[in-house]
């Protein structure tokens, strides 16, 4: 028996081959490996969040709300990061951005917070970050094409559904929320004339 069903596999195994399924399974791989490179940065881009609160905290601890909105978007992001999901991943990164942008504005009212270095290499950082996304997104973006194609055309189709191979999601938030975070400064409040304290040393 055992020898009559791998002589009846071996045929189908062959015509897999023919039909793509090496292929179909080195770029799924290729989809997988980049998705993880998102995956990376975007953690990355959020275990930079707490140092940069807590620096913008020295000078404007009564910003609460904003440090809270902030706050939840990073939870919201790392808990989307666990999921694995590159929508949820998108849509989480873009809020955290959104949020990210509010807590930047802040430091307008704070001449000294903009001259703090600290604050100032945590901004580089988190651009640095920013733009490792976007080239991890587009790779991921790309694989993700080459795959879902192929798996389109026949019949590599064939063997795509034989196997249960299923187009992949790109990594795509709302329009606008994958943005760099942008101050828009002239919305801030006029500061007071008093110098506001410099943080606290430890």
């Amino acid at each position: 028996m055992k020898l009559r069903k791998g002589l009846w596999l071996s045929p189908l195994i062959l015509v897999l081959a023919g039909c793509g399924y090496n292929q179909i399974q080195r770029l799924d791989e290729n989809a997988q490996q980049a998705k993880q490179q998102i995956s990376v940065q975007l953690q990355r881009r959020a275990d930079l969040v707490p140092n940069l609160v807590n620096t913008v905290k020295g000078y404007a601890q009564h910003e609460e709300a904003v440090f809270t909105q902030v706050a939840q978007a990073r939870a919201g992001l790392a808990g989307a990061i666990q999921t694995g999901d590159p929508q949820q991943m998108a849509t989480a990164n873009g809020q955290l951005t959104g949020a990210l942008g509010r807590l930047l504005a802040i430091a307008e009212a704070y001449p000294q917070l903009k001259a703090d270095q600290g604050f100032l290499r945590l901004q580089d950082e988190l651009t640095g970050t920013e733009n490792r996304i976007a080239t991890s997104r587009n790779d991921y973006n790309q694989a993700v094409q080459a795959y879902n194609t192929y798996i389109r055309t026949f019949p590599q189709a064939i063997t795509a559904k034989v196997i249960g191979a299923k187009p992949r999601t790109y990594f795509e938030a709302a329009p606008g929320s994958e943005a760099p975070p942008t101050v828009d400064f002239g919305t801030r409040p006029t500061p007071s004339t008093t110098t506001p304290p410099a943080p606290k040393k430890p």
